[in-house]
């Protein structure tokens, strides 16, 4: 749908607010609105994380105090 990722307020009004976010995260790419000469919006997809892998192991009883224990 856009063919920019840079657009001002009143490129931004012309098109419809759900035609602009599902623009943004099909193609992966942020989106800035110039609000005014100083003033500018960023919109961008979130990254989807893959899950933690889950590991093998354990954690030994009383690590925490062994860490953490003042030296004699």
């Amino acid at each position: 749908m856009l063919a920019t990722n840079h657009l001002t307020l009143a490129e931004f009004k012309q098109h419809a607010l759900e035609d602009i976010l599902n623009s943004v995260w099909f193609n992966r790419q942020s989106l800035t609105v110039q609000l005014s000469s100083t003033a500018e919006i960023v919109i961008q997809p979130k990254p989807q994380l893959k899950p933690l892998p889950v590991l093998e192991g354990y954690v030994p009883t009383g690590w925490k105090e062994g860490i953490y224990d003042e030296p004699k």
